[in-house]
């Protein structure tokens, strides 16, 4: 019997490579998938104007009908994008750190990163490692690993995707509730951008979708809390798709 196919989609400035710690622990139950999103990794540059759907587009071919999608950050806009407009696909998704309909306060936080980013991308990635992995107890070599993939990307195809980062969650927050598919949005309590309060709104938001947060983990959970993480997603995955 073939073993049921696990999708995990990257954030932005990140690429594949941050799952690792998540896939090795995924692998002996399922067909683990780990695309590099459009302008990530081993994937060309983006241009200006790069929409979510495009990101979503780029990723489409990667992802086996039926396959429990799991998106983190960026990718969980991606994620809940394509099970939008290819619920085929989607036997489950999981929005793992994901924004949901952020707050005029939320978007301005934002934005502001954007902005740091674009007058001192060094600088910018200095701030998301600490903000990421400031007091946790992720070894140096990850995070070494982490820096080595930010300062790696295109700036501007950086920037491009990271407006989209900015931005999407209220181009879907409209039609959040027509995603049918069972999910999970699962966040670390001490998540500054990606907060509890959003994991909550996003489960609010979707029609069949539970919340979880993990205790004194931060942004990076699958990378920071990977037993953590895996436990979430492989109980949803065994309760609510009965793999």
């Amino acid at each position: 019997m073939s073993k049921p196919t696990v999708v995990l989609l990257h954030g932005v400035g990140l690429d594949h490579t941050m799952w690792e710690p998540t896939a090795e622990l995924l692998a002996d139950r399922f067909t683990v998938i780990t695309p590099d999103l459009p302008g990530h990794g081993t994937r060309p540059p983006v241009g200006d104007g790069v929409t979510l759907a495009d990101l979503a587009d780029g990723v489409v071919g990667e992802i086996p009908a039926g396959s429990h999608l799991v998106g983190f950050s960026l990718g969980a806009l991606v994620a809940q994008h394509v099970a939008l407009h290819h619920p085929e696909l989607v036997a489950t998704l999981t929005s793992v750190s994901s924004v949901c309909q952020r707050t005029a306060e939320e978007r301005a936080s934002v934005l502001d990163r954007l902005r740091t980013a674009e007058a001192d991308f060094t600088a910018s990635a200095a701030a998301s490692l600490k903000r990421w992995y400031a007091d946790t107890d992720v070894g140096s070599d990850r995070v070494a690993r982490t820096e080595a993939t930010l300062l790696s990307n295109d700036v501007g195809s950086f920037l491009n995707c990271y407006r989209v980062f900015a931005s999407a969650d209220a181009d879907l927050a409209p039609d959040l509730a027509a995603i049918a598919v069972r999910a999970l949005a699962v966040t670390g309590e001490h998540d500054p951008g990606s907060t509890p309060e959003m994991t909550h709104r996003l489960a609010a938001a979707l029609p069949d979708c539970r919340a979880v947060v993990i205790p004194r983990a931060r942004h990076m959970l699958p990378v920071e809390r990977p037993e953590a993480f895996v436990d979430s997603l492989t109980t949803f995955i065994g309760e609510r798709a009965h793999v």
